[in-house]
């Protein structure tokens, strides 16, 4: 079975999570490698430049006009990643659509290390013309409290007679780094509509802070992904994630003695599958665990855009 029969197949028959880091967003904003050069600073710069893209982003998801000028190269950048989002959520509610519920059930589970707002620009674009539920695990109206006991939902439609049930594709959007439209009251994290002056995030290294209520957060967060990956008949599909995150490496390196789980990873470029695989600390090959280059598919750099069309949007047939 060739590389993209294997994978396409799976995203149909198989409980379907899907582990998203910053590559898939580099478009418009730099990794955390190029904002090295500020030292100390470099999560304060990161978080800065990450609320500025945000902002701008929600401009184009919403129509408003910009309170400051942004450049034709910037508008660019925030489209190409804007679109690129836009594009992998309408593939993924196709997919959804096309799954059995009587097998398994059509939701995905989005994990997603970044704290901007592409993935909820993108699926607040595509819930215009296509019917699906969003649960960003928050309960309340005017006030969205964030619970993460809420992504245990199945929402579905019923005939006006109560003579079906049919499953709504569901997309749990799980973000275990916090966002920039989330911020801390009292012990509650608020979810907002707005990017927040001093959001709620935990940077790359922040997994070691003191403060409790900080790292009880980031560990719920991950008990939930932990959760998902040992649910049977479950894959776990990575774009744009190096692994260098040490606590989610060594959550998939446990998962993988699940001999029903299936992770396969997309690696920017062939020189990347070294480090991934270093990253995890797995040096042996194991069908339980496959890392895909651009190689295996005479492709471009596996880009959020390029992992899409493999996944959505190339027959079966395909090699």
């Amino acid at each position: 079975m060739n590389n993209i029969k294997l994978i396409q197949e799976h995203c149909y028959t198989k409980r379907l999570n899907f582990l998203i880091g910053s590559g898939a967003s580099s478009d418009a904003i730099p990794l955390m490698g190029q904002f090295s050069s500020f030292g100390d600073k470099a999560n304060e710069e990161l978080l800065k430049c990450v609320k500025d893209i945000s902002e701008k982003v929600l401009l184009k998801c919403t129509g408003d006009k910009p309170k400051s000028p942004i450049t034709l190269g910037e508008r660019l950048k925030i489209f190409k990643s804007y679109k690129s989002y836009t594009q992998f959520i309408e593939g993924l509610i196709q997919c959804l659509l096309n799954v059995n519920s009587r097998e398994i059930p059509r939701s995905v589970n989005i994990f997603t290390t970044n704290y901007d707002l592409f993935l909820e620009c993108a699926i607040d674009t595509v819930l215009r013309t296509r019917n699906f539920v969003c649960n960003d695990g928050s309960r309340g109206y005017f006030t969205k409290v964030l619970d993460w006991t809420n992504f245990n939902r199945v929402v579905a439609y019923k005939g006006i007679n109560d003579n079906y049930n049919y499953e709504l594709p569901l997309v749990n959007l799980i973000k275990p780094h916090g966002s920039v439209n989330w911020k801390r009251d009292g012990e509650n994290v608020l979810i907002s509509s707005n990017v927040c002056e001093d959001p709620f995030v935990v940077p790359p290294t922040g997994y070691e802070s003191k403060e409790t209520f900080l790292t009880n957060y980031f560990y719920e967060m991950l008990r939930v992904f932990q959760l998902e990956l040992e649910k049977p008949q479950s894959i776990l599909v990575v774009i744009g994630f190096s692994f260098q995150d040490v606590h989610i490496a060594k959550m998939v390196r446990r998962a993988i003695q699940n001999p029903e789980l299936r992770v396969y990873i997309f690696a920017y470029s062939n020189s990347a599958i070294h480090n991934i695989r270093e990253n995890i600390g797995i040096s042996k090959t194991d069908s339980r665990l496959i890392i895909w280059g651009p190689g295996d598919f005479e492709s471009k750099p596996l880009t959020l855009k390029e992992v899409t069309k493999i996944l959505f949007e190339k027959k079966l047939g395909d090699s």
